[in-house]
């Protein structure tokens, strides 16, 4: 397998290990109300509430809030259904670098301004909505996470920029046949 090759499934395994882990984070938010419910449920199993109560009191607070929501406003809901299919369209914008990296890199940079940009907003909007200082770190490293294997895809793109660059230097097999 050529240098090129490998490093072009490189690409694509990252690609396929990012759009899974965006697909599972957006897919989340649909059933928020069950997951919050079995969350809860492992949480008391695990005694978490001994360990952890201010971590309880929160998941505690939050189901308590969307059972309310869904019950009496489950049209509020309504945006938690946007915000997962933004994670899936957000994805879908992947298959880009999947089929020509160089050419879509700019999807691999939108992503890491995406990861950046959680940091503000849950600085920002955290503390407006009344969230945990400690939740919203838990939201920012989502971001921190998401952007590894991004600046990964974005270094081993412009490695393979660099070998597919007209004049770089191809492997005696490859280069062309003169005569």
């Amino acid at each position: 397998m050529s240098d090129r090759a490998a490093l072009l499934k490189g690409i694509r395994a990252w690609l396929v290990f990012f759009v899974v882990c965006l697909v599972l984070s957006g897919a989340t938010a649909f059933p928020l109300v069950h997951e919050l419910r079995w969350t809860e449920d492992l949480l008391r199993s695990l005694s978490v509430p001994e360990h952890l109560p201010a971590l309880m009191d929160w998941i505690e607070r939050v189901r308590l809030g969307l059972d309310e929501t869904d019950a009496e406003h489950p049209f509020l809901l309504y945006g938690t259904d946007w915000l997962a299919f933004a994670h899936l369209v957000i994805a879908v914008a992947f298959y880009g670098p999947y089929r020509d990296p160089v050419r879509n890199i700019w999807v691999v940079e939108f992503g890491m301004i995406a990861c950046a940009g959680i940091i503000p907003l849950a600085l920002i909007c955290g503390p407006i909505r009344g969230i945990p200082f400690w939740w919203s770190v838990i939201d920012m490293s989502f971001g921190v996470f998401g952007v590894i294997p991004l600046l990964v895809l974005r270094r081993r793109i412009k490695r393979l920029e660099a070998l597919t660059a007209p004049g770089a230097r191809l492997p005696a097999a490859a280069a062309p046949a003169q005569g």
